[in-house]
């Protein structure tokens, strides 16, 4: 009697810009109020407010950010805004990312911001829905299946 074909993993399909856009404003206010929170404690610490341009306050808040996309990325591949929106990020062959690769598409990503975000519109105009950040790093965005989507895999005949 022959086995019945076991159902396979299906494609992943890129996520939209809208829903791309709606998880990162998610996330800018996650960062936002972390980033309050570090301030109002490097205040309280400090004893007096932070001079304007203090080179350590801006590492401390870019570390803040990148800690808070990297690790996300780097560990399950959403952040929180992505998780809300049932969205990832992934490498092209669809395997987690590296926390090298996450940090690289951090970078890229604020580089895409430069030309009035055309690096990150981009996705608009391309086929797979890849901006500038996911082409360099070989990174994409995709749709996470929701569970009731997913089809329980029937026990084999015996």
């Amino acid at each position: 009697m022959p086995i019945p074909d076991l159902p396979t993993t299906p494609p992943l399909e890129p996520a939209s810009l809208l829903k791309r856009c709606a998880a990162f404003v998610y996330d800018l206010l996650l960062l936002v109020g972390l980033a309050a929170s570090f301030t109002l404690l490097a205040v309280l610490l400090r004893g007096e407010a932070i001079a304007p341009g203090s080179l350590w306050f801006q590492f401390a808040l870019l570390a803040i950010v990148t800690v808070f996309f990297c690790g996300f990325w780097s560990q399950g591949g959403q952040t929180l805004g992505m998780r809300a929106w049932r969205i990832r990020v992934v490498a092209q062959d669809g395997a987690p990312l590296s926390w090298p690769r996450a940090v690289l598409r951090l970078a890229a990503g604020a580089l895409a911001l430069l030309p009035l975000g055309l690096g990150l519109w981009w996705g608009i105009f391309d086929a797979q829905r890849r901006g500038w950040h996911d082409r360099l790093t070989s990174t994409r965005v995709v749709r996470v299946q929701s569970p009731e989507s997913i089809s329980p895999v029937p026990p084999p005949r015996s």
